[in-house]
């Protein structure tokens, strides 16, 4: 019984990961698309703080990037801290991770204006962005610019 029940497990296991593999798969070549769609080497998708990069750069401005990145090493520095000992810094990290929030929000909305979209597949994006990216990169939709 105990070996049917092991065996049975192994086997959910490497079900869920096939389809774990395809699903990354499926995204990277998402992003590919996106990229070389809106004019990039597809490549620059594959290179994690690079590709974040030269995503805002596609959908609006490269400056939004720096500033949501330098504010995550903030965020990370403070949570690393003894937060219990400050009050102050706990209130500084929260509305910091509010100002990430606002300007990743705000990044979707550009990435949908400048393929074409509205505010409907911005909020799909948002809430469900993997999923979106997936039809943004697999769909014929043009690249619009970033000044849309």
């Amino acid at each position: 019984m105990g070996l049917l029940l092991i065996s049975s497990m192994m086997l959910l296991g490497g079900i869920y990961l096939i389809f774990a593999l395809v699903w990354w798969i499926l995204q990277i070549i998402a992003n590919w698309n996106i990229f070389t769609k809106a004019g990039e080497a597809g490549w620059k998708s594959l290179i994690p703080i690079y590709g974040d990069y030269v995503s805002y750069k596609i959908a609006w401005q490269t400056s939004y990037f720096w500033l949501s990145f330098i504010l995550g090493i903030v965020v990370s520095y403070i949570a690393s801290a003894n937060l219990n000992e400050s009050m102050f810094l706990a209130m500084i990290a929260t509305l910091l991770r509010i100002v990430i929030a606002v300007i990743n929000i705000m990044y979707c909305i550009k990435l949908s204006r400048a393929f074409g979209h509205g505010i409907g597949f911005a909020i799909g994006l948002i809430l469900l962005q993997p999923i979106f990216l997936l039809i943004l990169g697999f769909s014929s939709d043009q690249y619009y610019g970033a000044d849309r």
